[in-house]
Formats: structure tokens, sequence, C-alpha cells
């Protein structure tokens, strides 16, 4: 019987154990998506406790605590924290299958060098010892993340953002590159109740005499002005959550008169907000290209499914879920149209459905960009899919429908300091497939091309994204 999480953990041959403690261990971490607040990092204050650095925001364990039937007031509410830590714990050891039992002890592992599995009988030492290693400053968050070799974080910003906190980062991460990434959702969101006053505060970002855009075209070039503030500050990649995907317009449709009445205080249809979403998200595109940015197209959650629970909490608090709905046709088509227009971006295609793989692993083959790989790509495992089986399905899935060496590897797509250990995890994953194959006769025992190839995925293909 193996010891639990050991060395060789999920390394099931002595091939993948060679790969990963030899190549994959030691490569820097790239995490181009992730939804850490960069006022924390400016900040970069000591964490209170376990509970601060652990529990808050990680909308992924107030999930099973709730599955598990802990009440919310020692989830979300107002509960002391070591109660909530405790909650926890009780938890934990219902969680097996779950990779959050996985994560939860490669975290006390790696960055609190705790290897007791965490119980309600464990609770109280590990709340100790945690609390006295977070209570030194070498614990503090930009510590914690050179400790794991992040070289570079992509933060999650609206376009409205100063982005001071970046600008207070300047000279203070050493080796660790903090980077803005241009998050627009809300100006494609058509039917948000206050979206008429959103793009008035954009006309006031733009200049003090800026009058409000009352085109497409004119608030795409609004949205181009902060999208140079952001390149100048570090950003090469944005982001678009599509929980649905636009429409094309109708050529007897007039999308800018559309928008203006959405501006007037109108009510559209849901279908007439999806076509202003399509030229939007074509005239953004263009920008992309023009700043050589990469575009990255998260499809198919399906968010606030308890409105009950949305009114109490809000958004982003473990309520999403995953979404059914067709993509290739719609999908298809806006690419094709931003391809032949000249205006498309290197793109990232993430789906919520694993049913999705290997059509936008087939669509992305179908839009090149001669003498560049992978202009269109399929992303990392998203959200629900990072997981063992949901990393291993989209490693395999993507080796038979496209070249695994331009595979972008992992991002945490996390709001928690400490999950930086998901990459070792994937590494592990990825090494143990390579050492199947090689075992297997799939493929040579060539270790210069092996570690090549590891390289590329854990590292440098996601660097590229930042230098070309």
């Amino acid at each position: 019987m193996r010891t639990f999480l050991d060395q060789d953990f999920l390394l099931k041959t002595q091939t993948a154990r060679s790969l990963y403690h030899e190549t994959a261990a030691s490569l820097p971490i790239c995490d181009f998506h992730c939804h850490i607040d960069a006022a924390v990092l400016a900040a970069n204050q000591p964490f209170r406790d376990l509970t601060e650095a652990w529990l808050g925001g990680d909308h992924y364990k107030w999930r099973a605590m709730r599955l598990a039937g802990v009440p919310e007031r020692l989830i979300t509410g107002a509960a002391d924290p070591e109660e909530k830590f405790r909650a926890w714990a009780s938890v934990m050891p219902n969680l097996i299958g779950n990779p959050l039992y996985h994560w939860t002890h490669l975290e006390l592992q790696r960055y609190f060098d705790i290897d007791r599995p965490l119980t309600p009988a464990s609770a109280a030492e590990i709340w100790q010892k945690a609390n006295d290693c977070l209570a030194k400053p070498q614990w503090r968050p930009l510590e914690l993340l050179n400790r794991l070799q992040v070289r570079i974080l992509c933060t999650t910003d609206d376009p409205l953002s100063d982005l001071t906190d970046h600008a207070a980062l300047a000279g203070r991460t050493g080796k660790l590159e903090i980077r803005p990434a241009f998050r627009p959702d809300r100006f494609l969101r058509v039917l948000q109740p206050d979206y008429p006053q959103l793009i008035a505060q954009l006309a006031a970002k733009t200049g003090p005499d800026t009058p409000i855009p009352d085109t497409i075209a004119g608030l795409a070039a609004a949205l181009r002005q902060r999208a140079v503030l952001f390149h100048q500050n570090g950003c090469r990649l944005s982001d678009h959550a599509l929980d649905t995907l636009p429409i094309r317009p109708a050529p007897q449709v007039s999308v800018d008169s559309l928008y203006r009445r959405r501006l007037n205080g109108d009510i559209l249809t849901p279908d007439e907000a999806a076509q202003i979403q399509y030229v939007l998200l074509s005239e953004l595109a263009a920008v992309y290209k023009d700043l050589g940015w990469t575009m990255q197209l998260h499809i198919g959650a399906l968010r606030n499914t308890s409105s009950q629970y949305y009114d109490l909490l809000g958004p982003d608090t473990g309520f999403d879920a995953i979404q059914d709905q067709p993509i290739a046709g719609r999908l298809v088509q806006w690419l094709n149209d931003c391809q032949t227009s000249g205006r498309l971006p290197r793109i990232l295609l993430y789906s919520l459905n694993a049913k999705d793989n290997m059509t936008l692993g087939a669509i992305a083959g179908t839009f090149a960009h001669d003498g560049e790989s992978a202009w269109v790509n399929l992303g990392p495992a998203w959200w629900f899919h990072d997981q063992k089986d949901g990393m291993l399905l989209h490693i395999q899935q993507y080796s038979q429908v496209g070249v695994l060496a331009n595979y972008m590897g992992m991002t945490t797509d996390s709001r928690s300091l400490l999950s930086y250990t998901r990459h070792e995890y994937f590494r592990r994953i990825l090494c143990n497939q390579l050492g199947e194959w090689v075992e297997n006769g799939e493929y040579p025992m060539d270790r210069t091309a092996l570690d090549h190839l590891i390289d590329r995925i854990c590292w440098s293909n996601a660097y590229r994204l930042f230098t070309e």
C-alpha cells in the first residue's frame, strides 16, 4: 500500500516519476488566468489566520461545505474563524474522490510542512501550526507566491480600473511579474439595469469632455483607450465570460439603433442584446489583434442558479453550474467573420461542459494563422474540470485532435493565494500520462523530446503569451 500523498503521488511508473521529479517539478509557474485581488498583493499584509487565507472567497470549499450540511453561518456567516476552520475539517474525511481533498493536503504540505491529514481530531494542531507560520513575514502573499516559483500572475481587472494597485507593486515583487488582464464583461451585459450608467462612467474615464459613445464603434474606441492603458501596464490578455454565444445581426438590423435604445433606457430582448454583443465582441477582437494580445473566451457557465442565495450572498459564492447549450455554429460564425475581416487575435477557448472539449479542439484547428502554432487554441481544463479525471481527459482529447506540444497547461482560476499547488497536481497528472505512453510502447523513450514537451506545456507556451 502506498503512503498517503508521498513524493510519488499520482506517478505510477518509473518513467513518470523521472519526468516529474527531474523536469516538471522545477519549472516556474505562469498563471495567466486567476481572480486574486491585486489590492491584496499590493498591501502584502500577513493573513490574520488560516481561515482568511484558505476559506475566504474560496467558493469551491464553500460549495462542498454546503453539500455536507454545514450551516451558512459557518461558511460565509459571522461565525468565529476557528469555528469555520473546524467546520471545514469536519467535512474533509468525507471528500474522498473530490479534488479538494488532494488540493487541501498538497497546500498543507507545500506551504506549512504539515503531513498529517486534516480531520476533526487533527484540526486544533493544524490550526495552531499554520497560524504560527502565517504570522511570520515569509508567509505574506508575495512571499508565498515566490515560494512556489510563480513568475507571472495575471489578475482579472475591469476596464474602468486605474490599476493603482499594479502601479504600487512595481519594483516590489522580485522575480514575480504581476500583470493585469482586461475583463470587459460588464460592457457586454447589455440587459443589466445599470448599463446606461456604466457607459457614462466609461466616457468620464476616457476624458472629462468625452461624450457618451452612441455607436458600437464609439464604445469600442473608448474601450480601446482603456486597453492601451492596460497594455502600458503589462497587460497582454483579455478575458470574456460568454455564458451564451452572441448572435450575428440580421442584415436588416441596425445594431447601433438597438444600442441607442438601450442607452435611452429601453428594455431589449435577449436576442437583441446578443446582436449587440456579437458586434462589440468583434470590435474588441480587432483591438486585441492590433495590440498583439491573446483573447480568452470562457463559454458555458450557468451562473447564479439559486435566486434565493444570489439575493443573500451575491455572485461567485458557489451557486454556478454547467450550461448545456450548443456552441459550435455560433462560435464558428463569429471566428470566421473575425478571420475574414482581418481582426482575429490569438484566442484561447474554454468550455465548462466536457462534451465541448473535442468540439472546441476540432474548431480551433480550422482557424490557422500562417506560420503560427495554434493561433486559435483550446485552453486548460476549467473550473469543474481541473481535477484528476477532467485534466486527464482534457490532455488525451487535446492530443487526439491537436498537437500536444501546443497545450497551454494549467491556470488556477482561483481567488485563493494557496491554490498554486494545483500546478503541481496538473504536472503530476501530465507526467503520469506521458510515462504511461512511453512504458506502453506508444512513444519512444526520447528524453530530449519529452523534456522539451514538458517545458512547453508547463511553462514556455504560457510564457510566450507575454513575450511574442
